[in-house]
């Protein structure tokens, strides 16, 4: 059934224009890498805070750096949907991007969790030691998501 669905996807509307559109996969790509940077940075930058300082003022940096997550976030949705229409059986079969879609379900898990269990210490100015754990498993979710990422095309 997975198959058939990468299969459907690339044979789809978006896979045949991805492929036969040299602008929009390269726009496309440049916009991917750039929700990327957003994603990784902006919760690299909150999970620091989180470690360095036990969450003292995170809430103002996650101000900004939650934002910068959503909205590497929303860019980066459609720009990889488009990415993988282009040769979805193949992409879809990859390790590296089974490793990046089980890293990325990781990251979505635990900032949920996160938020659930001390969005209201945090907007309190002060979280207890128990949350630097979910800012290491944050920090090696995203960076892993990111290189499985760049694996793909090596494997």
């Amino acid at each position: 059934m997975y198959l058939d669905l990468l299969a459907a996807l690339e044979g789809s509307w978006l896979g045949h224009l991805g492929r036969h559109s040299a602008w929009l996969y390269t726009a496309a790509n440049l916009l991917h890498v750039l929700g990327a940077a957003f994603v990784v940075g902006g919760i690299a930058v909150f999970d620091l805070k989180v470690l360095a300082e036990h969450g003292k003022h995170a809430w103002q940096v996650g101000r900004y750096a939650i934002r910068l997550a959503a909205a590497g976030l929303l860019l980066q949705v459609p720009t990889g949907l488009l990415l993988l229409a282009v040769e979805a059986r193949a992409l879809g079969t990859n390790p590296a991007f089974y490793v990046k879609l089980a890293f990325i379900a990781l990251g979505l898990v635990n900032v949920a969790l996160f938020h659930a269990r001390f969005g209201s210490a945090l907007r309190a100015g002060f979280l207890p030691p128990g949350a630097r754990i979910y800012a290491l498993v944050s920090l090696l979710a995203w960076s892993v998501t990111l290189l499985a990422g760049r694996m793909i095309a090596y494997l």
